[in-house]
């Protein structure tokens, strides 16, 4: 599913990645670790092809990132759901009108893209606040879009950067729940998060990262 050689990525000179290698299967379940500016968010924009590195090669879903031209780059990010860490929502639509968004370009039928949404809005707990707007929404109820926007086309990979930022403890372990639903049923699942409590409460291959490198590739422990 994943694999990445020897990559290197720096922002003016200064370097965010070194030399990471790791490999990834299809339907495995992986925590990106470590302390702030280790590298999680930059691993994963590399992933979903936000960045291109300085060095190395990338794999993703049978896709060659650095060799892939910029008009496919479209179609490979549908077969990928990313929450990301600032949200991304489209302030002048609604709930159903962001989380139905990448649908809609599909073209999708109108009857389908609201059955998905509404399915995924009631997982997060959101089906009552189809109708409202980004800005009249808690911190922690437009994570819960963002993440259900990321769901509802069943993607084969998710791409999640700190998904519990802004959700209270609760919510968070409900949300690695769903996470490990979707995992189970064959989707593969790579998280950023610096919260160890969360790892250990749901434990699964998790690599650490410190300064760019990958000082760990463990199980769980997060001693």
């Amino acid at each position: 599913m994943i694999q990445l050689e020897d990559i290197t990525k720096s922002y003016n000179g200064r370097p965010a990645l070194r030399g990471i290698t790791a490999k990834v299967e299809r339907g495995e379940f992986l925590y990106l670790s470590g302390p702030s500016g280790a590298g999680k968010s930059t691993f994963l924009r590399l992933l979903y092809r936000a960045e291109l590195p300085d060095a190395g090669y990338i794999v993703v879903n049978g896709a060659d990132l650095l060799t892939m031209r910029r008009r496919d780059v479209a179609e490979f990010r549908r077969r990928l759901g990313v929450i990301f860490q600032d949200f991304k929502l489209l302030r002048r639509r609604t709930v159903v009108e962001n989380v139905t968004f990448v649908a809609s370009l599909l073209n999708l039928p109108e009857k389908d893209q609201q059955r998905r949404a509404y399915l995924v809005l009631k997982q997060m707990g959101l089906q009552n606040r189809m109708n409202a707007f980004p800005d009249e929404l808690s911190g922690g109820e437009q994570q819960r879009v963002a993440i259900a926007r990321a769901l509802v086309l069943q993607p084969d990979l998710i791409l999640a950067d700190e998904p519990t930022g802004n959700l209270d403890p609760e919510r968070s372990h409900e949300l690695f729940e769903l996470f490990k639903t979707i995992n189970y049923q064959g989707t593969t699942v790579v998280v950023a998060t610096h919260d160890r409590g969360l790892i250990e409460a749901h434990p699964a291959r998790t690599l650490f990262l410190d300064r760019g490198s990958v000082v760990k590739d463990s199980w769980g422990s997060v001693s």
